[in-house]
């Protein structure tokens, strides 16, 4: 009789702690990202190198503190794709990471697979908006955009411990 109990106990208590962890994993850390209407969304310029606004509408977004790659964002531009190559600097290598069900603006399996195909073009948003992380950006041609965090080569190196390659940026203190 007593095992039963002892076993009854450990099953709900490994339920209990499955259903915290899913809930915590999808939902408690996110935290949807307030629009600042002017500066949400920006491209890498191919003249100078650095960021700048591009015209955007419909912009949604959710971030979380608990890890620099959680950002991810929706919205939709009237700028073209020729327009925005000829203008940005392009991202090879863009991997859209999966965001959480309920934010489904975001279907990273779609994005990745219009990426692969050519449809969707990647540009770099900010390079190093963390230390090694950059923000990509993704457009179809139907002007939808996606934005989210990718750990570019000089966080793979120094997050796996190795001192960072040559041409990245010093590590931050700490």
């Amino acid at each position: 009789m007593n095992g039963k109990i002892v076993g009854a106990f450990i099953l709900l208590t490994a339920l209990a702690a499955g259903i915290a962890l899913y809930v915590f994993q999808v939902y408690a850390f996110y935290e949807p990202v307030e629009a600042s209407g002017d500066a949400d969304v920006q491209m890498t310029l191919l003249a100078s190198n650095q960021p700048e606004v591009i015209l955007y509408e419909n912009f949604e977004a959710i971030d979380a503190e608990s890890s620099p790659i959680r950002y991810r964002a929706c919205f939709t531009t009237t700028m073209s794709q020729p327009l925005l190559t000829e203008t940005y600097k392009a991202y090879d290598k863009a991997v859209p990471n999966v965001a959480p069900g309920w934010f489904d603006c975001f279907n990273a399996d779609e994005i990745g697979a219009a990426l692969r195909s050519g449809e969707a073009l990647a540009f770099l948003g900010t390079e190093n908006i963390h230390y090694g992380i950059d923000r990509v950006i993704a457009v179809m041609p139907d002007g939808r955009g996606f934005a989210w965090h990718q750990i570019n080569p000089c966080g793979e190196t120094v997050f796996d411990g190795d001192p960072a390659p040559a041409g990245c940026p010093p590590q931050p203190e700490g």
